[in-house]
């Protein structure tokens, strides 16, 4: 039995808007639990199960209630090295990553009284998903996984995909992030991810509706003083994503040339 001076000492890991009190213990991450955490901790089982490697294994709870999952070593992009995303075949790899994850996760059966931290309501229920599939929750390493899935829950492909397009392309009114090449990014995306026509015109109209949903929960929840949202909403993070969502709405005919042409 190891003895406290054999125990991995607990390194806090940082980066994120709204994880707290997160840390590594050896090849372990150690992280607040909440209701949520059986139907998520199953989720990623089924995951690792169906062959899906691009997420963390669960491990369960430790001796003070948080959950564990194992460490996944690697570089996550947001903001500093978002240069790593940069290339076609980088971003083609991303597009194959979530194809690859909702397809594992079509599959999935949630467990009887499965509970979900639903932050945004979806446009539909078709299967679990990530719900922040975004640069800031990608590791870059020997093998591309994401994390931090305690937003897991039931949602739709496109709903996912639009919110990862906007994140990876990036899709931004923010001058120091928007890329000429924006249309052309997009389209490599979608084209590793494998939409078909129908998919792809639905897409478009979903990549502003789903920029606009983060700016109005963001809204709602500061209105109620909720946190961490409010200290976000304070920050500025409602107005930029009101920004991207009408500088995505304004171009819809570029996205959709880009898409079909």
């Amino acid at each position: 039995m190891p003895t406290p001076a054999d125990t991995p000492p607990e390194q806090p890991l940082t980066g994120g808007n709204v994880a707290a009190a997160v840390v590594r213990v050896g090849d372990t991450v150690r992280r607040p639990a909440g209701a949520w955490t059986p139907a998520v901790h199953a989720f990623l089982t089924h995951l690792h199960d169906v062959g899906f490697d691009g997420a963390p294994r669960p491990l369960g709870i430790d001796t003070t209630g948080r959950e564990v999952l194992t460490y996944l070593p690697g570089t996550v992009p947001w903001p500093d090295r978002f240069d790593l995303l940069g290339p076609d075949a980088a971003l083609r790899r991303v597009g194959r990553l979530v194809r690859d994850l909702h397809d594992a996760a079509a599959g999935f059966t949630p467990p009887p009284g499965a509970v979900w931290r639903r932050l945004i309501p979806p446009d539909g229920t078709d299967l679990v998903v990530h719900h922040d599939l975004a640069p800031w929750n990608l590791v870059v390493g020997d093998r591309w996984a994401f994390i931090d899935w305690d937003t897991a829950a039931p949602g739709t492909r496109l709903w996912d995909l639009a919110y990862a397009a906007k994140a990876f392309v990036p899709l931004t009114a923010d001058p120091a992030w928007q890329r000429p090449d924006a249309a052309r990014r997009l389209r490599t995306l979608v084209d590793a991810y494998g939409l078909d026509e129908r998919q792809r015109r639905t897409l478009v109209p979903l990549l502003a509706h789903r920029a606009r949903s983060m700016h109005d929960f963001l809204a709602a929840q500061a209105a109620s003083g909720a946190m961490p949202w409010t200290r976000l909403w304070n920050e500025g993070h409602g107005e930029t994503w009101r920004r991207d969502a009408a500088y995505i709405r304004a171009r819809e005919r570029q996205w959709t040339r880009a898409l079909l042409g």
